[in-house]
C-alpha cells in the first residue's frame, strides 16, 4: 500500500509497505536515471529529487538501503498504545498480527455550552473525569505491555497525541517512554479493528520526497 500528503517545509511524504519497497526503490531508479545512495537518502541522477526513507519502529539502527530491505522483512516485534479521550487500544505486535490486546472506553463528559458557574463546573468535573480515564488506561497499558516489554523493539502510539502523554506520564510506564517512537499514527476513535489496521501502517516505511 502507497499513501502520501504534502510534508511541512517542502516535498511530499509517502509511506510504503514492506512488501512494495523494493519495488518502489526499482521505480525510483527507473524514473531518475539511477540514483546514488548516501545512507537512507536516495538522489536522482537525472535531476537531482531526492528520497530520504525513515525505517518503521525498532529498526531505528538500519543505516542503509540494503539493511533497510532486510529488516522489514523480519520486522521486530513493537508495543502499540492507541488513545483518546474515551478510549483506549493497547496491544503487542508481531509482525502484524496482534498477538495480545485490551480495548476499553472511558466515560468523559462532553462539552457544555453553559456559562458562568455551571461552565466552570462542568469544566471541573470533565478535567477529573479526563484524570481518572487515564489512570485507568495506564493500568491497562501495564497489564498488557510491561510483561512484553523485554522482547519490545520499540512503543508505538496513535491517536491525540496529549491523551497519549497524559497515560505515558505514569511512573510505571517509564521504561515505555524510552521506547516509543516519535511517530504519532493518525488514528479514529480507538477499537480493536483500529488497533489491527493501526499494527499494519506501523509497518510502513515512511519516505521524504523532494520535490
Amino acid at each position: 500500500m502507497v499513501n502520501a500528503r504534502p510534508a511541512a517545509g517542502g516535498g511530499r511524504w509517502v509511506e510504503i509497505s514492506p512488501e512494495r519497497l523494493k519495488g518502489w526503490l526499482d521505480g525510483f531508479y527507473g524514473r531518475h536515471d539511477g540514483a546514488t545512495e548516501n545512507g537512507l537518502t536516495l538522489t536522482g541522477a537525472s535531476n537531482g529529487d531526492t528520497a530520504t526513507l525513515h525505517p518503521p519502529p525498532g529498526l531505528d539502527a538500519v543505516a542503509d538501503v540494503d539493511s533497510l530491505l532486510a529488516g522489514v522483512s523480519r520486522p521486530p516485534r513493537v508495543g502499540l498504545l492507541l488513545a483518546r479521550k474515551g478510549a483506549l487500544a493497547v496491544g503487542v505486535v508481531d509482525g502484524t498480527h496482534v498477538s495480545t490486546s485490551k480495548v476499553e472506553r472511558f466515560y468523559v463528559q462532553g462539552r457544555t455550552a453553559a456559562g458562568g458557574w455551571s461552565q466552570q463546573r462542568y469544566a471541573r468535573r470533565r478535567d477529573n473525569q479526563a484524570s481518572a480515564a487515564a489512570q485507568k488506561a495506564a493500568d491497562l497499558v501495564a497489564r498488557v505491555l510491561l510483561p512484553a516489554l523485554p522482547d519490545l523493539a520499540a512503543l508505538v502510539c496513535g491517536g491525540d497525541r496529549s491523551m497519549v502523554d497524559a497515560v505515558l506520564v505514569d511512573r510505571r510506564l517509564e521504561p515505555l517512554v524510552a521506547l516509543r517512537h516519535p511517530h504519532l499514527l493518525d488514528t479514529p476513535e480507538p477499537r480493536l479493528e483500529v488497533l489491527r489496521d493501526a499494527a499494519v501502517a506501523a509497518r510502513r516505511v515512511r519516505i521524504h520526497l523532494v520535490p
